[in-house]
């Protein structure tokens, strides 16, 4: 079967509703039954409605991709392997390097993709706050000019 390549507001919504949770544009655009993307960057630019949507599911994928971040490092399974001696008895356990690197690297990029899309949300900013969390309000004092008469 070939990709669509007719806008439909059912295609539109599919492809929102993966972005939606957390899938990139160009994985979607691998499955079989999706458009590719230079088709479905044609239809941003000529449907309002179906940028709007588009828009708004880009940005629940950030929500999306910080939740996933939680589940990435609470995800211990592959922390730990097997060591094997010459003999092929198991000898103990060793940390997984490499999974945990592959780990590291995956919360961090989800990081700053939230930091870039949603700054205001996900982005690092020191706040000025006073102790209920409101904003922090400075009071100045002005003092009245001393005139000394002579």
């Amino acid at each position: 079967m070939a990709p669509p390549t007719k806008y439909s507001p059912k295609m539109a919504d599919l492809i929102c509703n993966r972005i939606a949770e957390g899938r990139s544009l160009r994985s979607i655009c691998h499955d079989k039954d999706m458009p590719d993307k230079a088709t479905v960057f044609r239809w941003l630019a000529a449907d309002a409605d179906f940028a709007r949507l588009y828009a708004h599911a880009r940005d629940a994928q950030v929500d999306a991709l910080v939740d996933e971040m939680i589940d990435i490092a609470d995800d211990g399974s592959n922390d730990w392997m097997e060591q094997r001696g010459r003999d092929g008895d198991v000898t103990g356990w060793k940390e997984n390097g490499e999974a945990l690197k592959r780990s590291a690297f995956r919360v961090s990029t989800r990081q700053w993709i939230a930091e870039k899309l949603k700054p205001k949300k996900y982005g690092n900013k020191v706040a000025l706050t006073d102790a209920d969390g409101g904003p922090l309000t400075v009071n100045v004092i002005q003092r009245a000019a001393h005139q000394t008469s002579e």
